[in-house]
């Protein structure tokens, strides 16, 4: 039970914090299809500081890898009550793959594939790359393998706790 409730905040705050980052479309462009990101490109849209690559993007995700790593450890610590190492990464990991999920099918697939609020100007004749489902799914797959160095360190902390 604790894990159900668990999972469900899980995705009611990660709901909040897309809703909070989703009211510019244009600051979350590289979340977009490479279609739409091309013709935002075309259209003088993108900040192309922002941009995926170089070596502060990847610092930037190894660093929020390991506090996500260390957030999930300590709370499948203290909520979840795990204390050995195996128990600790796997829960983190089952925790991290709902969320994931419920991202790619609720939050991408069905909102924001059909919501016109995240549908750019100068893009509305992109239906096609908007609903481009196998984006997202594909995009869960590498959040479920980014989760493993997350998941080994939360099964860290709660073996060193």
């Amino acid at each position: 039970m604790t894990f159900l409730l668990e999972s469900i905040i899980a995705c009611a705050v990660f709901t909040l914090f897309v809703f909070l980052m989703s009211r510019d479309p244009v600051k979350t462009i590289f979340n977009y299809p490479p279609a739409i990101i091309e013709r935002c490109r075309s259209l003088g849209l993108v900040d192309e500081s922002n941009r995926p690559g170089g070596s502060v993007f990847y610092a930037k995700k190894v660093t929020a890898l390991i506090v996500f790593g260390v957030l999930l450890g300590l709370l499948v610590r203290y909520v979840n009550g795990c204390t050995e190492f195996w128990s600790g990464a796997l829960t983190a990991y089952a925790l991290w793959c709902i969320v994931d999920w419920f991202d790619a099918l609720v939050l991408d697939c069905l909102w924001f594939c059909h919501d016109p609020h995240f549908i750019i100007k100068g893009t509305e004749d992109m239906t096609k790359d908007y609903h481009d489902y196998r984006f997202h799914i594909k995009g869960s797959l590498i959040g479920m393998v980014l989760a493993i160095p997350s998941a080994l360190i939360a099964g860290l902390v709660v073996s060193v706790l």
